[in-house]
């Protein structure tokens, strides 16, 4: 089984009065407070705003019990160092009894923006009429609970196209075979020419790439020739013998350093003493 989470479709907002005239202030405050939050409802959600509209007349009625009148004090702050004022509330609600009753109900509501948007649907006045006649309020004595009566149900509202209804806030699909093909007809015939134009678009792009391919191969082989010829004209073919003769003269010259010149000396004194001893002889 899922867990119901009330959607805003299912939040209905009543007008409910509260006659404050004889009542204590805190009990009057809970009272509010509960339909504010919408708690007296089966379907309430701690972090959605399901509560009513509420009215209190006769604000200038309510009491106070055990003394409290005298002994209770509402404080407020100018902002200032020293600024706390305290004021007793024998004298609040003799000046200003309409905030008396909306300080008792705004302390007990969330201190977020969710109470801050609860706060928005009281309305307090001091005397017995107020201004919302119009909205037709139902009224309740004190600590009575409203009688619930389920989710509501809309009338089916069908869209322009038809396609959709919504029923109980919960969207429900209407038998769409007609405007299922309708849609699907509409989509071939908005298609159709689009794929044309792509269709030709892609041939096109094609025949010129192959095109520049082709121009570009033919034009690679008659550069290597061209260069080719300048190289054999400029350039005389490259003789082997020439590498091998360079190595020879490498190797040759290595032994003209150190012992080498030694041995050579040692072999033309040595040919010279031979040539010598012949030319005595």
């Amino acid at each position: 089984m899922k867990t119901y989470s009330p959607k805003p479709d299912h939040i209905e907002r009543n007008w409910y009065v509260l006659d404050a005239s004889g009542q204590v202030l805190g009990r009057l405050a809970t009272h509010a407070a509960t339909l504010l939050r919408g708690k007296h409802k089966p379907m309430f959600a701690p972090h959605m705003d399901t509560g009513d509209h509420v009215i209190v007349v006769n604000a200038e009625k309510v009491e106070l019990t055990g003394g409290k009148e005298a002994k209770k004090i509402a404080y407020r702050h100018s902002g200032y160092p020293g600024g706390i004022r305290a004021t007793s509330y024998d004298r609040l609600l003799a000046e200003r009894p309409v905030f008396a009753v909306e300080k008792a109900i705004r302390g007990m509501l969330p201190k977020t923006r969710l109470g801050r948007a609860m706060i928005r649907k009281l309305h307090v006045v001091a005397g017995p009429e107020h201004p919302h006649a119009a909205q037709k309020p139902t009224a309740l004595t004190a600590g009575e609970r409203p009688a619930w009566g389920g989710l509501p149900v809309r009338e089916a509202a069908t869209e322009p196209n038809g396609f959709r209804a919504r029923v109980g806030g919960r969207p429900r699909t209407a038998p769409a075979d007609e405007t299922s093909a309708e849609k699907s007809g509409a989509r071939a015939t908005t298609k159709s020419p689009a794929q044309k134009t792509t269709t030709k678009k892609t041939t096109a792009k094609t025949g010129t790439a192959k095109k520049t391919t082709a121009k570009k191969t033919t034009a690679k082989p008659t550069a290597r020739k061209t260069t080719a010829k300048v190289s054999a004209k400029s350039t005389p073919p490259k003789k082997i013998p020439t590498r091998k003769t360079t190595a020879r003269k490498t190797t040759a010259k290595k032994p003209t350093t150190g012992r080498a010149r030694a041995t050579k000396d040692e072999e033309e004194a040595k040919e010279k003493a031979k040539e010598e001893a012949k030319e005595k002889e």
